[in-house]
């Protein structure tokens, strides 16, 4: 008899540097953890690796020479626009550094009274106050400092935003507006840097008249002077290595997670899962900040986790099908509900006996639970083992 449901379990691993071989180091990890705290390794089981180890470990790296060089090229380097980047030390004070560094002049456009990420740079109780509507009302920073003064610094990070980053260079100039084409009255080649949200950004500008246009997630996609990249996402997902250098998102992700995969049978016996991920997405309901700053959860996984979760509402039948119902023999109904369900694979996408339960993909829940197992601090666990995910209620 089963007596508990998921688990999941940080696995502490080595420092892992550029070069290892990410996937023995994982297996020997495993495999001392499983001997040294009495735990096995069963097939059915998720091995969750987050991309930042994957991305070190090949050294994908660059500078913000290489970010300067390939926008120069792609913009030109006189003026150049960006629009609705994230308010981020971490994720974007380097990359902003690098742009800033191919042209003589760059136009930063913030979105307000927020990033797209829920980074605050004005309050809604001071918006209301202000009168202003942020669908409509556009400001460069004198206008937009009259109106809000000095209530900009972030309230959890101590930062003003509008500040930091006009000191990244001497050539940034601040401006604020919800609506992407605001910033053509100052430029027209332009540079999206928006996360989520990229896309229609991308086609609202190109309707209004942008002469050069690209996005984050088209910058870096190949090598520049033997630089790191991505071809898939190039700057989004990159993070802060040090005050020039930035961690892209890896590469080769599902190369990893089936040679991982393979690797695991081999030296267990046993048919696991295998994910890689990044930010979960979850948002905080305190600060308001909206975990999601890369541009997926999961930029790759086997083929066990594809698909979104399927599950029956436990309470929904013990409240009404089976209200009648009491001990062991509502037990016995539920799991027999539940079986019946797993046998026929019904699709419950709008079925009331599914409602509060979410359909999103198993990629994005599973990620985000390794994403809070792991922590983003000094855990020292980038590896998660994550048992018993596939079973409910009615398995043995």
């Amino acid at each position: 008899m089963r007596y508990t449901g998921v688990t999941s379990r940080g696995i502490i691993c080595p420092i892992f540097r550029q070069g290892d071989d990410l996937v023995a180091k994982i297996c020997d990890s495993l495999e001392n953890a499983a001997k040294g705290e009495g735990f096995s390794i069963d097939d059915g089981d998720i091995i969750s690796v987050t991309e930042a180890v994957l991305a070190r470990t090949q050294g994908n790296y660059a500078t913000t020479t290489h970010i300067a060089k390939d926008v120069k090229n792609k913009l030109g380097g006189k003026d150049i626009g960006i629009v609705f980047p994230i308010l981020s030390r971490n994720r974007f004070a380097v990359l902003l550094k690098g742009i800033s560094m191919a042209c003589e002049k760059l136009y930063v456009q913030l979105s307000y009274p927020s990033d797209e990420v829920g980074n605050s740079l004005i309050s809604l109780d001071d918006l209301d106050e202000s009168g202003i509507d942020p669908y409509r009302d556009s400001f460069d920073e004198a206008d937009f400092r009259r109106i809000f003064g000095d209530k900009t610094v972030h309230k959890y990070t101590g930062v003003d935003y509008i500040e930091y980053y006009k000191s990244i260079n001497n050539n940034i100039e601040i401006v604020f507006s919800n609506d992407p084409g605001y910033i053509l009255s100052l430029t027209e080649n332009v540079l999206v840097c928006d996360i989520h949200t990229r896309f229609r950004t991308q086609k609202l500008l190109k309707k209004a008249g942008a002469k050069k246009l690209y996005r984050l997630d088209e910058i870096l996609t190949e090598s520049i002077d033997g630089s790191g990249y991505n071809e898939e996402f190039g700057l989004l997902g990159s993070n802060k290595a040090d005050e020039d250098t930035v961690k892209l998102f890896p590469r080769d992700c599902n190369t990893f997670v089936l040679n991982l995969q393979d690797a695991i049978a081999d030296r267990f016996k046993k048919h696991v899962e295998v994910m890689i991920y990044g930010d979960g997405g979850f948002k905080d309901p305190v600060c308001g900040i909206w975990e999601l700053a890369d541009p997926v959860i999961s930029p790759a996984y086997t083929k066990g986790l594809g698909g979104t979760a399927n599950e029956l509402k436990m309470k929904y039948f013990a409240d009404n099908e089976f209200r009648h119902l009491q001990g062991e023999e509502l037990n016995k109904a539920i799991r027999e509900k539940i079986r019946q369900k797993d046998e026929k694979k019904t699709s419950l996408v709008g079925n009331m006996q599914a409602e509060g339960t979410t359909p999103r993909r198993l990629t994005d829940l599973l990620g985000s639970l390794s994403d809070l197992t792991s922590g983003s601090g000094d855990r020292g666990t980038p590896v998660v083992l994550i048992k018993g995910y596939f079973q409910n209620y009615a398995s043995e």
